[in-house]
């Protein structure tokens, strides 16, 4: 599958979970299995506030798939803005979508366009590759903490571990991943997918 398809599958399948988020759940705590940036401040982080991060990063995926820079779109542009509202299902699903358009109108050629992002210059289809991953194992880990069925679509899951394989040591070295993961030789295509990236399976 292309960049732009398994995106829309990691970001549909992230955005099913989020819907499945009990009334009172939002509070809930972020465990530390749940893998976070190394300057997370976990004793304020709730639910609901790293689903507003997704919200924040999903916003962006429409100007920067079209080459924009942040100082163009303007970089407080969507920071000022609760962006899950009152209603935060509704509006994650919005920005969801909003961002699945805009993968799904590109064309191949556009994959090689430059994505400006605020730690440095990729393709596009780079920028896929790092935001596919980051929704798959958020959904994966999300729907596991609100006691949700964590399956992925397969498709998603062996498109992923195909991005990952050829890269893994050299984002282990710069601390993206964790070490692997062993898990038994019978395990499921997605436990395998888990475990390379330094996930203990918990379903």
């Amino acid at each position: 599958m292309q960049e732009p398809e398994l995106f829309v599958l990691a970001d549909r399948r992230l955005n099913e979970v989020v819907q499945q988020v009990g009334d009172d759940q939002w509070s809930l705590a972020i465990p530390d299995w749940i893998r976070l940036a190394s300057t997370t401040d976990r004793s304020t982080l709730t639910l609901r506030t790293l689903i507003d991060y997704h919200a924040y990063d999903d916003v962006w995926v429409p100007d920067i798939v079209a080459g924009r820079t942040m100082a163009e779109v303007g970089t407080d542009r969507w920071k000022a803005e609760d962006l899950l509202g009152d209603d935060p299902k509704a509006a994650f699903a919005r920005i969801v979508e909003r961002s699945v358009a805009a993968a799904e109108a590109l064309t191949d050629a556009d994959l090689d366009r430059t994505a400006h992002l605020s730690f440095g210059d990729f393709t596009v289809r780079e920028y896929f590759w790092q935001i596919t991953q980051f929704r798959t194992f958020r959904a994966y880990e999300l729907a596991v903490l609100i006691g949700e069925d964590p399956t992925l679509p397969v498709e998603l899951v062996r498109g992923v571990r195909a991005q990952l394989e050829p890269h893994i040591d050299a984002w282990r070295a710069i601390g993206v991943f964790a070490p692997e993961v062993p898990v038994p030789a019978d395990a499921s295509e997605q436990d395998r997918l888990l475990g390379l990236s330094g996930r203990q399976p918990r379903a």
